[in-house]
């Protein structure tokens, strides 16, 4: 029945020289039972963690007390090929293993037992929803023409930095920009050309942003971004830079090519901003004087005075 079981089965010594070594362990390893038979665990297999291993099955030797480990907390013991078609994606056989107690006759637990139960297909399937699931959350919160966060995302990540403000203070900007002119440039060139502005744009920002910057389409050719850690001045610097950087830019669309300007607003956050909302006008606010003032620059709108 032990050579026949569809899990491993090892025995070691105190010394963790194998006593037992069944069929499973044979078919997987290539390793054969007469050639494993007193051998250390750790010469068999040199992948194994010595120290962690040991540290695993001390309580096994010491406490008589049972001990597992599941493959979230380490995919495998034994570093076996999978060769199961339906999970040909795993290149290695994920693993559970449990470590029982063995007492002689005299009550000491002189050797602990090993099983190896093969759980490749629960951990790829599990892994599979986990992947899908991050994917829809992707999706779900990501601006399809652009990639960048969608309305509901960024302003529910707003709300978010509005209240860690709250808290700690640490100064935080707004941005609000859109396209300069951009009903003009569907009119001429077409929609498709100006979803090609659109993405650039977006492309643009994105390059220009910090990993922990959040950048978001507000809808139509308006954009935003919450800068963390940045009050008004820095806010600014950014703002130009990519200001400067979307002057610079043509988009070619069937021949023609097309030359666009944005306009933008800053607002820092401060105690005097009774809410998100409020923050999100002041910035629209300072781009509405970016747009009175000429167009293609930035303007900054402070917190209302007390």
């Amino acid at each position: 029945m032990l050579q026949n079981i569809d899990a491993g089965l090892v025995v070691l010594n105190r010394k963790f020289e194998v006593q037992v070594w069944n069929s499973f362990m044979e078919n997987h390893s290539g390793i054969l039972a007469p050639n494993a038979k007193d051998k250390t665990l750790f010469n068999l297999f040199p992948d194994i963690p010595e120290d962690w291993f040991k540290h695993k099955v001390e309580s096994v030797f010491e406490l008589r007390a049972r001990a597992f480990t599941i493959w979230e907390q380490r995919p495998y013991i034994f570093k076996f090929n999978n060769y199961r078609p339906i999970t040909g994606t795993a290149d290695y056989m994920y693993q559970n293993i449990s470590v029982f107690p063995l007492t002689s006759t005299t009550g000491e637990v002189t050797n602990i037992c090993i099983i190896v139960y093969d759980v490749t297909d629960i951990a790829t399937n599990s892994l599979a929803l986990a992947d899908a699931n991050q994917q829809l959350e992707h999706l779900s919160r990501t601006d399809r023409l652009t990639g960048l966060n969608n309305r509901g995302y960024w302003q529910e990540r707003q709300e978010r930095e509005f209240s860690r403000f709250q808290r700690h203070q640490a100064p935080c900007s707004l941005i609000i920009f859109d396209i300069d002119h951009f009903k003009a440039v569907n009119d001429t060139y077409g929609h498709a050309a100006g979803d090609e502005v659109i993405k650039l744009v977006a492309r643009t920002l994105l390059a220009t942003a910090r990993d922990i910057d959040i950048c978001g389409r507000y809808g139509g050719e308006e954009y935003v971004v919450i800068l963390e850690n940045t009050d008004a001045n820095g806010a600014l610097i950014f703002a130009e830079r990519l200001r400067k950087l979307i002057e610079k830019l043509t988009v070619t669309h069937e021949g023609k090519e097309i030359k666009f300007t944005i306009s933008l607003g800053i607002c820092e956050l401060s105690l005097k901003i009774a809410s998100a909302k409020q923050w999100l006008e002041l910035a629209d606010q300072g781009l509405y004087q970016s747009k009175e003032g000429g167009r293609n620059q930035t303007n900054i709108m402070d917190a209302p005075k007390d």
